[in-house]
């Protein structure tokens, strides 16, 4: 069985150019870094699974620093590179009334002290803020234990995407 196209330009994009896509996934350095190294993929699924697995392992710290690079739901993204602006832009496709994320951000915010992250494709704008007034009410460790799980698949469904191209 052949490799299909997708994973093929993976398998043997320039480390550089690889780099940047999977930035554009995550911006976590030692993923980007695990998943490069650990090339070639035998299959699609092979890769998902390392990825996954490899995103399980982020520390508190990472998916911190990850978030500097998304934006508010209901906002658009600024100064995010192409690749990670239009994923953003697709994923919030739910997003109906922005005036109502402003409020909900804030309360989010003042409880947590940083951003509101939901892996947003396929979500309804309710779904998303009944989930954010459920998230409200969990500790500080459970909320950073969500977080992380809610970046990796915001990462995983990224990547599935670059295979799907």
């Amino acid at each position: 069985m052949s490799t299909p196209p997708a994973l093929q330009r993976l398998n043997t994009a320039p480390t550089a150019a690889l780099a940047e896509q999977l930035r554009a996934c995550a911006p976590i350095e030692s993923w980007v870094r695990h998943l490069i190294a650990a090339r070639p993929y035998p299959c699609a699924e092979s890769l998902l699974a390392e990825a996954s697995d490899r995103a399980r392992r982020w520390t508190p710290d990472e998916v911190h620093a990850a978030l500097a690079h998304h934006p508010r739901i209901g906002e658009k993204a600024k100064g995010l590179g192409a690749a990670e602006t239009a994923h953003s832009a697709a994923e919030q496709a739910g997003v109906e009334d922005p005036g109502e994320w402003v409020r909900a951000n804030a309360r989010y915010e003042e409880r947590f002290g940083t951003v509101f992250l939901i892996r947003a494709a396929g979500r309804t704008q309710a779904e998303m803020l009944a989930e954010l007034e459920r998230r409200l009410l969990l500790s500080d460790e459970d909320e950073q234990k969500a977080r992380a799980e809610q970046l990796r698949q915001i990462a995983l469904h990224r990547l599935d995407a670059l295979l799907a191209d």
